[in-house]
């Protein structure tokens, strides 16, 4: 039945704010702003994103906003912009201040959900950059379950150094090279100085590049767009394709937990291991399963990615760059690959109205390209290095440690000494590493009985992780074990390390049972 008012039937959400007599002050103040009646009376998109000047993953977030915004618009909705937090784990690096990354994932989440809830919008349009931003919106578009999509805005161009392709995992292995006195601090300054070219989240298969490519696996980004650099001029088109987008899906009425299925959340895992992806992408799709109300486990993790090959030479393991396999044939090229292999479930729906099967089926495979194709695996034993007490708890917040393994490398360690440990790894690590030990050493886990001269087994064919001790010893040094005093009596972190689950549970802020 027509509103009388001439509101769209498709303010399921929204005609509670903007509609009938007794909205008149919400429609006044927003008049105040520019919106006209007619504006107030279609449905209403609220457009986020994360722009912020400490770092360049998402420094074109307000242009690809205002594209967005123009493909709402041209749709027949009225966009409604506001912008949400991000902490750069590449500045924090090594400091402090990278406590403070994962506590930003759910402080995200939580932030687009208020907004959403507050003005009660219609449907959701996240544009998302760093390691955080992605999961976060991912999380808060389940949580909330409007019709919506994350669009993420890019990678950054590789920088060149001496006439090759180089990214930031260069300038934190340049480090460890300086300190061996294998490289100059002059030589150090050429590589700082040219591996960020411009705006777009770090170049490899690291954190951002790995999610990006997990929530198009997952059907929640559009097909296609994700892998689209920064600054490639194809990148605004592809926002204004969101911004229509998501009117489509307000008009058919498609929510993010038809989409965001345990089949899509299989797919989402094995994208992971067929890019040679982050460790980080556990975390984050349990967190995405959790809000989904899918069950998923780490096992779940390890059934899928023993099955799946890496099909994609991406650094930080191989050796090329996010921009090389957008031009190789891009994400999809990689779908078809392990739907050629019957790898992926290829029912599971996505936001453009395909099935991740049909997407696939949508490659173009650029002719000569040597970024997809099957690799061998090769894993060399070494000495152990354990760091703990950098667990969710005990951090509190889980830092990576890129400073340590990027030093590794750098020193010429990267193949002789591996690293364990309860944090996480950025995913510009490579070489033989085992996080997000659970439980963690604050927790008072296994790992925390170690002790210097230990012999650890890392067994990679049986999944397992094994020290040499007696369980009587290990009883006895459990038994002498004191739980370290809290690094944070209160704040933000305080409260983080109070409601956070385990690692293996995705590292989700849980409220207490009252």
């Amino acid at each position: 039945m027509p509103d009388p008012n001439g509101a769209s039937p498709l303010k399921r959400e929204s005609a509670r704010l903007t509609e009938g007599d007794d909205r008149a002050p919400a429609r006044s103040m927003l008049r105040a702003i520019g919106f006209s009646r007619a504006d107030l009376a279609k449905p209403l998109i609220g457009v986020g994103h994360s722009w912020i000047e400490t770092m360049p993953c998402n420094y074109n977030h307000r242009r690809l906003t205002e594209k967005v915004k123009a493909g709402v618009r041209a749709a027949g909705g009225t966009p409604m912009e506001f912008n949400t937090i991000a902490v750069s784990d590449g500045v924090s690096m090594g400091t402090e201040g990278m406590k403070a990354s994962l506590v930003s994932r759910e402080v995200i989440a939580d932030s687009i959900e208020l907004v959403a809830r507050g003005h009660l919008f219609d449907g959701l349009v996240m544009i998302v950059g760093c390691d955080k931003t992605i999961p976060a919106a991912v999380m808060a578009l389940v949580r909330l379950n409007l019709p919506g999509l994350a669009l993420y805005s890019g990678t950054i161009g590789p920088g060149r150094y001496r006439g090759r392709d180089i990214t930031l995992q260069d300038v934190f292995e340049a480090v460890g090279a300086v300190a061996a006195g294998t490289m100059t601090r002059d030589e150090l300054g050429e590589i700082e100085a040219g591996a960020c070219p411009g705006a777009g989240a770090c170049g490899g298969q690291f954190t951002a590049n790995t999610m990006a490519t997990a929530i198009e696996f997952l059907g929640i980004s559009p097909a296609g767009a994700n892998d689209v650099p920064a600054l490639d001029p194809h990148k605004d088109d592809v926002a204004e394709q969101a911004g229509r987008l998501v009117m489509d899906l307000i008009a058919k009425d498609v929510r993010p937990r038809q989409i965001v299925t345990r089949a899509a959340l299989e797919n989402a895992i094995a994208s992971v291991a067929a890019t040679g992806g982050s460790t980080n992408g556990v975390l984050h799709l349990l967190a995405i399963a959790r809000e989904a109300g899918v069950p998923l486990s780490i096992d779940d993790f390890d059934r899928v990615a023993s099955r799946t090959p890496v099909v994609a030479s991406l650094k930080p393991g191989g050796e090329y760059v996010a921009k090389d396999l957008h031009d190789a044939g891009g994400i999809r090229l990689v779908l078809r690959r392990l739907e050629e292999g019957g790898l992926i479930n290829g029912d599971a729906r996505t936001v453009d109205g395909r099935t991740i099967a049909q997407v696939a089926e949508s490659a173009v495979e650029t002719p000569g390209q040597k970024v997809v194709a099957v690799r061998a695996r090769q894993i060399k034993a070494g000495d152990v290095v354990v760091i703990r007490y950098e667990g969710p708890v005990g951090g509190p917040g889980m830092r990576e440690m890129l400073g340590v393994t990027g030093a590794l490398v750098g020193e010429g360690l990267g193949d002789s000494v591996a690293l364990i440990t309860d944090g996480r790894f950025s995913g510009a690590t490579h070489g033989l590493m085992v996080g997000h030990i659970a439980p963690e050493a604050a927790r008072g886990g296994p790992i925390a009985a170690l002790r210097d001269g230990d012999l650890i087994e890392i067994d990679v064919s049986d999944r397992e992780l094994n020290v040499e001790l007696s369980e009587t010893e290990m009883t006895r040094r459990m038994q002498d074990w004191r739980r370290p005093a809290a690094r944070y009596p209160d704040g933000v972190f305080a409260k983080y390390a109070a409601l956070v689950s385990s690692a293996s549970e995705g590292a989700v802020t849980r409220p207490p049972r009252l």
